[in-house]
């Protein structure tokens, strides 16, 4: 009948813990109690509103076959049981390979927001503009996503773009998204301070955090050291005289994040900010290592020294080299607007192995 098999307990038990979460909502416990609860509740809804549909549908095709097996039925009626018999068992078919899907075990970050990071890479102005036109497709990508995007630092590049350029993605399942970017992408073009007309090819690295929170990652005074320096203008009027711009180093690690915007102050929580995520990021990558090298080969594995894609302007395409998914959309995919097609073909092989090791690991 159905191919795919849902553990029926499992399925009973989210159903139930999603209950209790409701219970304990409409309670009205301290807000602090709330914020948690409403981040559990919703995980979990997609997941409760699936099993359910899926449970229905069991039932169902149980009633349906009680019909049909009940000898002082009516032939008009076992008729009728019969042709709702298929629909019902394919309707089942769908609900469980979508409820497979939603059980496959989650990344703890994935509904977090997210720290961006762009940087110019190889190639000098070429790079910096390059990056620029990265981080305006990112952009356009949260905007479409109704995320918000705030700057935190930035260095722009002589000829235009950003040497280096870091953000804040705040929304729901930002981390789920855009975890995928993290890497080494290559453009290929015919560089505007080129007067030659030949193609050059440059890099920008980007880099995904996932935002950390304080009870994500506990830094102790003692580990850091602040400084503060005077920021750099663009000359003139421009110069901020002020000591505004903040550097922290955090002592047990080395890690060191800098802040340079007008605000001493915003710099300085920006920067701690920064300081969390990649100390939680470093975490995370220490403890999937200890689990299991094989993460390494995955896709989205977040490895920054990896070539992950390739913008080649002259033919119009963008390649993405752990899936081998060539898209000839290359102004809609720089626009924001065809990004989610290579992001959610990369989701979708994520799943095919996650799917793939939970069968290995059920023979």
């Amino acid at each position: 009948m159905v191919g795919v098999s849902i553990p029926l307990g499992r399925v009973e038990a989210l159903i139930q813990r999603f209950d209790a979460l409701s219970a304990e909502m409409a309670a009205g416990p301290e807000p602090d109690v709330y914020v948690k609860l409403s981040r559990d509740y919703a995980e979990l809804e997609p997941v409760a509103i699936k099993s359910r549909d899926y449970l229905a549908a069991l039932k169902e095709l149980e009633d349906l076959q009680e019909i049909l097996n009940d000898p002082e039925m009516d032939a008009e009626m076992r008729d009728l049981a019969y042709e709702d018999v298929k629909p019902t068992e394919e309707k089942i078919e769908e609900l469980a390979a979508e409820l497979q899907i939603l059980l496959l075990p989650k990344d703890a970050a994935d509904n977090k927001s997210a720290i961006l990071e762009v940087r110019a890479g190889t190639g000098g102005d070429e790079a910096a503009l390059f990056a620029g036109d990265l981080f305006r497709m990112y952009q356009r990508y949260a905007e479409d996503h109704g995320w918000k995007v705030s700057v935190m630092s930035v260095s722009e590049g002589d000829m235009g773009g950003y040497k280096e350029i870091i953000a804040s993605v705040s929304g729901v399942g930002v981390f789920a998204k855009m975890k995928y970017e993290s890497g080494v992408h290559r453009v290929q073009r015919v560089p505007e301070t080129e007067s030659g007309g030949r193609i050059h090819t440059s890099a920008a690295t980007v880099a995904v955090l996932p935002e950390a929170e304080e009870v994500d990652i506990d830094i102790r005074p003692d580990d850091i050291r602040i400084d503060t320096m005077r920021a750099s203008g663009a000359g003139g009027q421009h110069v901020n005289t002020t000591d505004s711009a903040v550097r922290i180093t955090h002592l047990p690690t080395g890690i060191v994040v800098t802040s340079s915007e007008k605000s001493q102050h915003q710099n300085r929580a920006n920067a701690m900010k920064v300081l969390q995520a990649r100390l939680y990021e470093a975490e995370r990558d220490r403890a999937d290592s200890e689990r299991s090298e094989e993460r390494r080969g995955q896709v989205g594995s977040g490895d920054r020294s990896e070539r992950i894609r390739t913008y080649n302007f002259p033919q119009g395409r963008v390649t993405d080299h752990r899936i081998n998914l060539t898209l000839y959309k290359l102004d809609k995919i720089l626009a924001g607007e065809a990004l989610g097609e290579l992001i959610d073909a990369l989701i979708a092989e994520n799943q095919a192995q996650l799917l793939a090791a939970v069968e290995d690991d059920a023979v």
